[in-house]
This record gives C-alpha cells, structure tokens and sequence, in this order.
C-alpha cells in the first residue's frame, strides 16, 4: 500500500524543489531530483549515504541539498513524510514495509539501524540550542525536587532520569499517570520543583494540566519533545528536543535517553562533591546487601 501522492509532505517537498531549483548547485540539483522522483516510502527507509549514491552524490551533498530546500536534516525530511504514512498505512502494513526494506541481509539490517539511529542523534544535537540546554541545566540545579514524567514510548527517559538523579543526590520521582490518577500525584508538586516532560508529539491534556499547576504552585518545567516545543515553549523553561522514529526501526525512547543523559553529566559535574558522595553511598549500600555481615 502506498502513500498517495497528494500527500502534504510529497507535495511540499516537490514544490520547495521547484521554488529553490535555480538557487542549487548542480550536484544539490541532482539530490533533489532523485528525492522527487522516488517512492515515498522509499525516502522513509533510506540513509543519507544511500540517496547519496542513488544520486550519484555524496551523503553531505544530500545534507546540504535538504538544509538548502529548508529541512533540518534527512530525519526532519522523513518526520513529515511520516505523519502521511502513519495516517494513510496500517501498522501492519508499515511493519510489512520495514521488512520489505532491509530484507534478509544481515548486514545491511545492522547497518540500517544504526545509520537511522545516527541520523536521529544528529538531528537531535543541531536542534536544541545551547542556551535552551543551559536554561534547563539551571533550573534542574535549582529544583527541591525534579518530576520525570513520561507514558508508554516515553516512559524509558522519564525513568532513567529519575533513577540516575537519585544516584547523583538529586531528589527525584518518577511518574507515569494519566487521567484522573495523575492529580494525586500533582497534589507533591511545590514551589521550587520542576517537572521534566518526556512526550514527543501527541498533545495530551496531562501536559497542559501539569503545566498550568507548575505554574501555580511556583514550580518550573523542561520539555523533551519532537513536535510539540513551538506550542508549550511560553509555558517551559526550555524545550530540548528529542526527535522520534519515522521509520520504527530504532526504539521511541533512544533520543530522550541521550538528552537525559546530557542533563545528568552536567549536574554531576555542577556539584561533584554531591555525586560523589552518593555514589560512595550507593556502592557502599550495594556491598552489604550482596555481603550481608553475619548478626551475633
């Protein structure tokens, strides 16, 4: 099953070539007619070196090509072409299409992975911006105690965060709640805390409702997000951006995990002497629960 070719992203891709044809150089011309002329779900399963060799370019003139077309990168290309495809293809049949991409090749099933997953890292460190880090980093320094939130594909950063701030002497909870069970845990939520918001794209109601209270109560918030930072950026401290799969072929949650991890070292290093200490108390702790000493 294919997506129709009136689909907004194939037909705004087509038209910014054209728009932007004369302003190319002959190598970013040949990338661009390759990108309008190929299956859309073609572009979803290809890395920037294969295009580059379909082109008979390079995978830095595609880089360009796409940044000169307006696109931030491939995957910021392949995230709009995916909101058609998820809309217009079941998820068995997306699947069906993954397959079909890498085939049996072990090889290039590796290969595959990694290069989206490359992608998406790169991506993930050209959008934020230093200052939105900073921003976060400062508030989270500040925090009497930091709310990790994340449901479903987003719970795995959320979660990481919480446990790693523990283990660094941050204090720390982590939440998953929906609906009315979410407000029991908002009720812990005080002035000087902070709330880090794992959600890529789907506007639940739980964001601007934990928003709205953090703001209330004298709170702050972080975002970790794909496509929502434009909308919820006047209610955050900083938005970090954490983009999503367009593919399915590596994990929701890899990139939220590479931002916690981000904010994690530069608490650590902010205030050595806490971590430090904790992590003595951890392995100490560790010790006697795999050594117990014998009682009298």
């Amino acid at each position: 099953m294919k997506i129709p070719e009136n689909g907004t992203a194939a037909t705004r891709l087509r038209a910014v070539i054209r728009a932007q044809w004369d302003d190319l150089s002959t190598s970013e011309r040949a990338v661009a007619q390759h990108l309008a002329s190929v299956p859309v779900e073609q572009l979803l399963f290809a890395s920037a070196q294969e295009l580059g060799t379909a082109s008979s370019t390079s995978n830095a003139t595609v880089v360009r090509a796409l940044q000169r077309l307006g696109y931030a990168g491939l995957p910021a290309l392949k995230r709009e072409l995916a909101n058609d495809f998820t809309a217009a293809v079941a998820p068995e049949e997306r699947l069906k299409q993954r397959i079909a991409h890498v085939g049996q090749d072990l090889e290039s099933i590796w290969t595959d992975v990694f290069d989206e997953a490359q992608d998406r890292v790169d991506h993930a460190r050209r959008l934020t911006e230093p200052e939105a880090f900073k921003r976060a980093v400062t508030a989270l320094t500040e925090a009497r105690e930091v709310f990790c939130y994340g449901v479903a594909a987003s719970e795995p950063g959320a979660r990481h965060l919480s446990l790693a701030l523990g283990r660094i002497g941050r204090r720390s909870r982590f939440v998953s709640e929906t609906g009315f069970a979410l407000a029991d845990q908002l009720l812990a939520l005080g002035q000087g805390d902070i709330v880090v918001i794992f959600q890529p794209g789907r506007r639940l109601v739980e964001l601007t409702v934990m928003m709205e209270r953090a703001r209330a109560v004298g709170a702050k918030a972080v975002l970790v997000t794909d496509e929502l930072g434009e909308e919820y950026a006047d209610h955050v401290e900083a938005v970090l951006t954490a983009p999503h799969t367009p593919t399915g072929i590596t994990a929701e949650s890899l990139t939220g995990l590479i931002v916690a991890d981000a904010l994690l070292l530069a608490l650590a290093t902010l205030d050595e002497n806490r971590a430090v200490e904790t992590s003595h108390q951890l392995t100490a702790l560790r010790e006697q629960l795999l050594h117990p000493k014998r009682r009298p």
